[in-house]
Formats: structure tokens, C-alpha cells, sequence
């Protein structure tokens, strides 16, 4: 029997580990494509970012003069801190080999890892748009960092644990927790600190160029090639991943909690059909939504902090009664 458990949980990091990695892209693509259709817009199709990516790795890579080694190992810090969040977090399945390891301190610090490699990578090049970016970068991060944390704190409290399994295991056998002001509260506060993590509207415009708005684009204008598609896909490995922890956290229900192959087969599907549903709605959004001034995007993250205090102190008042 733990011979069973141990090769399913198994199965089911390196299962969502892949179908982030394979199907980030395909997210993005359709992101585009609603917008798009949205627009009154054809659109260049849901596998045009896979196609992308493609291209850019037949590209030779080019180190701008005078970089060192933060510029060149930005992008494959980036990815591989994300896969790591995506083997940690419970996804698909509460029952893994690193399900003890999925603490919440430790998925918010390798976001922040991989955050801070970028931002480094973008003073590395001592361009004006590369430093530019990192300050807006870090912060931006040192607002949405604290609120991802104070927001699953809450949810963490009725559980007893700041391991994200527990807590999405505690969600699924009491739902009413969910429904609760903490829940509720908590919920808006992390999608909040998502759309800036993320870069999206109205924090960031990741489809813009222009210098008084730019925030990760102004870091990466020196990337080409394989360096770049490296930063796309670990842009978009990061949406799929917070995507998906929001849907484990707020809408956790078909996540495995045994080690049945079908349960797991059933939640590798779900979680596909959760995430592309708030990705979808996320881009329909977005169509109505303008980007935000600079300096009122403080003020958002500031919102969404207080958001997650409240959440935080609504929770120990209810599970105080």
C-alpha cells in the first residue's frame, strides 16, 4: 500500500509539474485568443506562444557587453524556481513525496527567488530600462509578497498549518470555511496579488512597449533567443502556477486526497478546466480594464494587504468562537 501511495504521489508531481510546463503556453495563447475575439479580433491562434517559443530557441543568443553572471542565469533561476512551486504546491493531489515540504514560507520564497533573479538580471545590464524595471519590480514585490502571505495565513489558521496541503485538505472536508467572511476576504486579497505577479492589468501591461509603463518588460528588452523564451515560459509557468493555487485554495474541490490513479486523472482535468476558466475570465477582464498610474498601483496593493489583515483577523475571531 505505500509502496502504491508513494509511485502515485510521485505521478502526480511529475504530472503537474508537466502539464504546467506544457500548457502555461497554451494558457497564454488563450488569454490571447478571448481577447482578441473580444476585440472584434481574428487572433493568431491558442498555440502561437508554443510556436513562439519555437522560434526563439532556433535563435542564437546574444549577451549584451559587460553583463555578468546575474544576466545569464536570470532566466533559468526564473524557470527553475517556478517548477519547484509547481512540484510543491498541491495542484492535483494532497498526498506526494513533498507534500510535507509545501510550506507556505518557502513557496512565497522562491517566488521572491525568482523575482529578485530577474530583477537582478536587469541591473546587470546597466541599461536605464533595465534598472528602471527592477526598481519597479521589487516594489511592486514588496507589497504583493506579504499579501500572498497574510492572505493563505488566514486560510492556514482554521487548519492548524501553514502547509498548503493541510490547508487544502481542510478546505475540502469543511467548505463552509471557504464561504466565511476570512474565506471571502482572503480570496480577493491573493487575486489581487496574482494580476501583480503576474504582471496583468491594471498593475502591468505585459503587451506594451512604452517606457513610462513598462514594469517586466523594461527588464527583459536585452534578452534574445533562448534566454528569452526561457523568460516567457517562466512568465507564463508562473501565471498557470498562481492561477492554480488560487483555484486549489478558493475551489479546491477535485484534488486528490487518496492515492487512486483515477482520482488523480480526474484532477489533473479539473485543474486544467479551473485554470483555463480563470484565465479565460481573467483576459475578458481585462479588455474592459486600463492600466493603472504608476503611483496609484501602491494604493491597490495596499488594498489588497489590508484585504488579507482582515482576512487574518476575521479568521481568529471565528475560529476563537
Amino acid at each position: 500500500m505505500n509502496g502504491t501511495m508513494t509511485a502515485t504521489g510521485t505521478a502526480a508531481v511529475t504530472l503537474q509539474v508537466a502539464l504546467v510546463a506544457a500548457g502555461a503556453p497554451l494558457l497564454a495563447g488563450l488569454m490571447r485568443q478571448v481577447r482578441a475575439l473580444l476585440e472584434g479580433r481574428v487572433g493568431p491562434g491558442v498555440t502561437q506562444p508554443w510556436r513562439d517559443l519555437r522560434k526563439l530557441l532556433r535563435k542564437e543568443a546574444v549577451t549584451p557587453a559587460g553583463t555578468g553572471p546575474a544576466f545569464r542565469l536570470g532566466p533559468l533561476v526564473l524557470v527553475s524556481t517556478t517548477a519547484v512551486v509547481a512540484a510543491l504546491v498541491p495542484l492535483a493531489s494532497t498526498t506526494t513525496p513533498v507534500s510535507g515540504s509545501a510550506d507556505l514560507i518557502l513557496v512565497v520564497a522562491l517566488l521572491a527567488l525568482g523575482t529578485v533573479a530577474l530583477a537582478l538580471a536587469g541591473l546587470d545590464t546597466g541599461t536605464a530600462f533595465g534598472g528602471m524595471g527592477a526598481s519597479r519590480e521589487m516594489t511592486v514585490a514588496a507589497l504583493v509578497e506579504p499579501t500572498i502571505l497574510l492572505a493563505v495565513f488566514a486560510l492556514s489558521i482554521p487548519a492548524g498549518s501553514t502547509n498548503l496541503s493541510a490547508i487544502v485538505s481542510g478546505g475540502i472536508h469543511d467548505p463552509v470555511r471557504l464561504a466565511s467572511p476570512a474565506g471571502l476576504l482572503s480570496t480577493a486579497a491573493l487575486a489581487v496579488a496574482v494580476l501583480a505577479e503576474t504582471g496583468r492589468l491594471p498593475v502591468d501591461n505585459p503587451a506594451t512597449h512604452l517606457e513610462l509603463t513598462m514594469v517586466h518588460e523594461a527588464m527583459v528588452l536585452e534578452y534574445a533567443g533562448p534566454d528569452l523564451a526561457l523568460v516567457e515560459l517562466g512568465s507564463q509557468m508562473r501565471l498557470t502556477v498562481l492561477l492554480g493555487l488560487l483555484a486549489s485554495l478558493s475551489a479546491p474541490w477535485g484534488i486528490a486526497t487518496t492515492a487512486s490513479p483515477a482520482a488523480l486523472v480526474l484532477a489533473l482535468v479539473l485543474l486544467a478546466v479551473k485554470v483555463a476558466l480563470l484565465g479565460a475570465a481573467l483576459a475578458a477582464a481585462e479588455v474592459f480594464w486600463a492600466k493603472l498610474r504608476l503611483f496609484r498601483v501602491p494604493e491597490l496593493l495596499a488594498g489588497s494587504f489590508l484585504l488579507a489583515l482582515l482576512a487574518v483577523t476575521a479568521s481568529y475571531f471565528l475560529t476563537g468562537e
